[in-house]
């Protein structure tokens, strides 16, 4: 193709780009300067509105006639008709409304900017001849059927008029220029650059063959780290991370984009700053190191995490490769199967010996039963007596929450509903609960399953929680206890890794008091565990409620927070039978 041949081309894709946007806009405000014609000329509104209307149809369809067809003669033929239109349009208001006084000559102005402002033209003579025609359709009519009253405004609106075409013709002109000139730039700039194509093609196929190797082999790396079970982090020797794949980004709940960048010990959800740092200096040094950390997801929850990290030299610089193994729940479920194992320990031991310290109990009991059955007792004597019969059945009482704690006292299965066990329990506790300034608050859920248990030793469980949230509220405050049903989903274990799949009765006894430490929390469930003072707790009201919630196959959990209160979760399995 020569390069004239390519300038018209180019010119006719101009023409036909540009001339439909002038079409398109043009139409569009033709109508919106009807709002002007509302103001400006209300009599006439009408009408006007009909001859915009009409003109804005017949522009819309030579718009979508430009669309089908590319070609010099069409094109512009196509938006010759388009301006005759308008300006035709112009003259007739011109015409009804004030003719040659008319302010409507403006029309004629903006129909010459958009005609030699938007649409490129093949020839000077034709930008020539369309201004012509603009001016004439103005001119001629006014000449022919209005009276020259007003010859100053008529010269002046001519004047204005001409000087606008002559204006649009030579900006037309002088941009027909340019945009000639930058063709033919273009055009040698092309054919520069088939020349230039030729000559690389062969540094190209050495390039693409090296390049697919490298692709090949990078494919290969990207493959093998983003399927990694673990998250894999990659970072400089100050901790700024470079890289991290697919499963780190879910590990951690984060997008790739925003943790690249960022400082990796932003992950540490403690504040150990000289641990971390000579966690790295061993690392650096060249010893590969393996270690559990607390890190800190996206939406704040904290996760246990086994980290191996090393370091590797890449062309004289040091970086951190780490793995990054989510152990959470192994943790947790190690630490409940070490609690389980351990209360089952404590329970064999603590059931033998209240065994027997029971033997001796009874022993104690029946000596002081015949002491006091002596006449010749003095008064002394026999209140020594009298107080060691009591404190023997105090420690009796003990021995029997050992046994209940130990699972050696009965255990009577039934059928029940939880609600009227709930029911049952705040009917006791409602007035001891009022002494201690407290509120009791009851949610029972309705038409919940039911649950297969001892209804004793359930209400023993609630009044225990109770009386401990009372504990916790030594100023008073709200204990809500709630009942639900609770579905645990197949391998969901981030509720407790001891419940198994299936529906659950839920039990909720939370308090407003002072809440638990959280270095304690770990404990209250162990027996003789306490935290009031002397005289005031055995430690044994948790543990035996562990024992009791195991025994019917449900779990407990806890959440404390200080000075906002503690939340006790009791999990109870449902039968499949309704109410």
């Amino acid at each position: 193709m020569d390069k004239r041949t390519y300038i018209e081309q180019e010119i006719l894709k101009i023409l036909q780009h540009w001339g439909g946007l002038a079409a398109l806009y043009g139409s569009f405000v033709i109508i919106a300067l009807s709002i002007m014609d509302y103001f400006v000329a209300p009599a006439h509104y009408s009408k006007f509105l009909l001859y915009r209307l009409t003109a804005s149809a017949l522009i819309m369809i030579l718009y979508f006639m430009n669309k089908q067809k590319v070609s010099k003669y069409y094109q512009t033929a196509i938006f010759v008709v388009a301006t005759l239109i308008v300006s035709i349009m112009v003259e007739l208001m011109v015409l009804s409304f004030g003719g040659h006084q008319s302010r409507y000559y403006t029309g004629m102005i903006i129909v010459i900017m958009f005609t030699l402002g938007f649409i490129p033209w093949f020839s000077f003579s034709h930008s020539l001849m369309l201004a012509a025609a603009i001016y004439l359709i103005y001119l001629v009519p006014i000449l022919m059927f209005d009276t020259i009253t007003n010859l100053q405004i008529f010269i002046s609106n001519n004047i204005f008029l001409f000087a606008t075409a002559v204006i649009g013709i030579a900006w037309r002109y002088y941009n027909d220029k340019l945009l000639i000139e930058n063709l033919s730039l273009r055009y040698d700039l092309s054919q520069e650059k088939e020349q230039l194509a030729e000559y690389s093609t062969q540094l190209e196929e050495l390039v693409d063959e090296r390049t697919m190797e490298l692709q090949i082999s990078e494919q290969r790396y990207r493959e093998l780290f983003d399927s990694a079970n673990d998250g894999i982090v990659v970072s400089d020797d100050n901790g700024i991370v470079l890289e991290v794949n697919r499963q780190f980004c879910e590990m951690y709940g984060c997008d790739k984009n925003s943790m690249i960048g960022t400082n990796s010990k932003m992950l540490e959800a403690d504040n150990h700053q000289d641990e971390r740092d000579e966690r790295m200096r061993r690392i650096l040094s060249g010893e590969p190191l393996v270690y559990e950390t607390e890190h800190t997801r996206e939406n704040g929850n904290t996760i246990i995490v086994e980290v191996s990290s090393k370091a590797i030299e890449i062309r004289g610089k040091l970086y951190v490769q780490s793995f990054h193994r989510d152990i959470t729940d192994k943790k947790r479920l190690l630490e409940q199967l070490f609690q389980s194992q351990k209360m089952e320990s404590i329970g064999i031991l603590a059931g033998g010996i209240a065994h027997d310290f029971n033997n001796f109990l009874n022993a104690i009991l029946g000596h002081a039963e015949l002491l006091s059955m002596n006449e010749e007792l003095d008064p002394t004597a026999r209140r020594g007596v009298q107080t060691i019969e009591s404190s023997a059945r105090k420690a009796g009482q003990i021995v029997s929450r050992l046994l209940s704690f130990a699972r050696k006292g009965k255990f009577s299965a039934q059928p029940l509903n939880f609600n009227d066990v709930l029911s049952d329990a705040v009917e006791l506790l409602e007035r001891v609960v009022a002494k201690k300034k407290a509120v009791l608050k009851v949610e029972a859920a309705n038409n919940i399953p039911i649950v297969k248990g001892d209804s004793t030793q359930l209400e023993q469980v609630i009044m225990n929680l109770v009386m401990n949230a009372v504990d916790a509220m030594p100023e008073g405050g709200v204990i809500t206890l709630s009942t639900s049903l609770k579905i645990i989903a197949k391998n969901d274990v981030s509720i407790h890794p001891l419940l198994t799949p299936g529906r659950y009765i839920l039990l909720r006894v939370a308090d407003t008091g002072t809440g638990i430490p959280h270095e304690i929390l770990g404990k209250i469930f162990d027996p003789f565990f306490t935290t009031k003072g002397p005289g005031k707790g055995t430690g044994l009201g948790l543990a035996i409620i562990y024992g009791i919630i195991r025994e019917h196959n449900g779990v407990i959990t806890v959440t404390s927070l200080l000075g906002s209160g503690t939340t006790f979760n009791v999990y109870l399995p449902a039968i499949e039978s309704g109410f």
